[in-house]
């Protein structure tokens, strides 16, 4: 069974956005401000992720979908607000995926092996950056009690079917679990 390597892990918060939270959603707010909080507060690295549509996308193309265009539908939940400041960048993604220039970029310089992912929607930006981690050669984990589905807590689970499918069931963790690992203990 795999092991969460805490000395070379961040948390990767995913769209936490105004325009993703919703009467499916909402209660998974509470839980990944408080996951952040408490992970910073260990003086471990936090990444917070921002989807920003635009004109001519796949998104408008394919499904006529044009919202998250603009704030406050673009803005990070306000209980994120704190967090923003202490974290090591806030990178806006045009698609699913964390993995961008500019995440690459960050990734590569820290040395993360283990990427921790958090958020909404599990069964897209979260499973598909997770996928993507996978597949870079990381360690990817996702926070099955802080993450959720905009769409409802079917799809939320259908996400996390496929992740266990696509990056392992052991890579699907707790918030305690995060936060308490044996890895984190020297031995």
């Amino acid at each position: 069974m795999p092991q969460l390597a805490m000395n070379t892990a961040a948390l990767v918060v995913v769209d936490m956005q105004n325009g993703f939270v919703n009467r499916h959603s909402a209660h998974i707010v509470p839980a990944v401000a408080g996951l952040a909080g408490q992970w910073l507060a260990k003086g471990r690295p936090v990444i917070l992720t921002r989807y920003q549509n635009h004109p001519g996308s796949p998104f408008e193309r394919f499904f006529s979908w044009t919202r998250l265009r603009h704030p406050p539908e673009t803005d990070l939940v306000p209980e994120l607000f704190d967090i923003t400041f202490h974290a090591r960048a806030v990178v806006t993604k045009p698609g699913y995926s964390l993995f961008t220039p500019q995440a690459d970029q960050l990734i590569a310089r820290e040395g993360w092996t283990d990427l921790v992912f958090c958020g909404i929607a599990t069964e897209s930006c979260v499973l598909k950056s997770a996928a993507d981690a996978f597949e870079r050669g990381f360690a990817p984990w996702i926070v099955t009690d802080a993450c959720a589905s905009d769409a409802g807590r079917a799809v939320h689970e259908a996400g996390l079917t496929v992740a266990r499918r696509l990056i392992g069931p052991g890579g699907l963790i707790t918030a305690r679990t995060a936060l308490t690992s044996p890895a984190d203990h020297p031995h």
